[in-house]
């Protein structure tokens, strides 16, 4: 059997294929951490919290929730659970998942996180770590710990034998979607004129709120669509490593390890960081798997040891 590098092909494409599938959750993850951070300068630790509710909320919008009701409300001294269902398809959930936890997310800028707005930034990781603890633990508590199936949509169901591998369709297409949605936000905060607002607002908002520009409506506007990117990460997620409370808190850290290497706020180093560290994180799963849980960490030790800005980062 014909080798590439000592690897059967099956094996070695493959590995890849899943270094790509998580470059892609990688990357979008990362951007969305990058833009709060370069917009906001926010350090949002509840980021994995809201990639677990975009997975839940394209869950409850198949599904649909039992929520309680009080005994006032059912007209005994109980509780009672009343049943919203919706059944939405995959591709609903991928419009109004983001849409609906990017909502949720302004409402608790707005609330919370605009109050500590000009503080140290350790007020705003303690901050956002309390509130992913929060989600987390009431998600846990309602949903206890194991997965909840979501099915793969139809439409994408099945694969192609590429002859040295066989590429599963949803996985191509979770592929091609992140890189669409990775860039076109990239191109929207450097090359428009609504990113060069963006990016005045957080040099300097005095003079950007002189011309007539609401400045916190902005940032508030900002902050969601960073978590919608989480949300729409999960959405993406939750066919295929199924929807859990902790699914978020398993990936945080190796997110935010992507984001240091690529420069804290740098919208392409984010991008291309996390494919790039997703690859590699796939081909040391071939060649020396021992090593695949912390090669991000030492590349990271790297990089800021020889570029302490990060790769695509720039000093203050």
């Amino acid at each position: 059997m014909p080798t590439i590098f000592g690897m059967p092909p099956q094996v070695l494409f493959g590995q890849l294929s899943l270094g790509l599938i998580n470059g892609s959750f990688y990357a979008l993850l990362s951007l969305g951490l990058a833009v709060i951070f370069g917009m906001l300068n926010i350090v949002n630790f509840a980021h994995g919290a809201v990639y677990m509710m975009g997975a839940f909320c394209a869950y409850f919008l198949l599904n649909g929730i039992d929520l309680p009701i009080p005994w006032w409300m059912a007209g005994h001294f109980s509780l009672m659970n009343i049943h919203f269902g919706s059944h939405l398809s995959f591709w609903w959930a991928l419009l109004l998942a983001p849409i609906i936890v990017g909502a949720i997310g302004m409402f608790l800028q707005r609330v919370l996180i605009a109050r500590i707005a000009g503080l140290d930034h350790i007020y705003g990781l303690l901050l956002t770590f309390g509130l992913a603890a929060i989600l987390q633990g009431l998600f846990q508590n309602q949903f206890g710990s194991s997965g909840l199936p979501y099915e793969i949509p139809d439409g994408l169901s099945g694969g192609h034998n590429l002859g040295f591998m066989f590429l599963p369709n949803y996985r191509a297409f979770v592929v091609g979607a992140s890189i669409v949605v990775c860039f076109a936000t990239w191109f929207v905060i450097e090359r428009t004129k609504l990113g060069s607002y963006l990016r005045a607002a957080t040099e300097n908002p005095s003079l950007v709120r002189a011309f007539g520009i609401n400045v916190p409506l902005m940032i508030t506007l900002t902050y969601g669509f960073g978590v919608a990117l989480a949300a729409f990460a999960g959405v993406l997620a939750a066919p295929i490593y199924q929807v859990r409370p902790l699914m978020g808190a398993d990936l945080i850290i190796v997110v935010f390890a992507v984001v240091v290497i690529g420069g804290m706020g740098s919208i392409l180093g984010s991008i291309v960081t996390g494919f790039g560290l997703g690859i590699v994180e796939g081909l040391t799963k071939v060649y020396y798997p021992q090593a695949s849980g912390i090669v991000v960490f030492v590349i990271m030790a790297i990089v800021l040891l020889i570029k302490p800005t990060g790769l695509f980062g720039r000093a203050a």
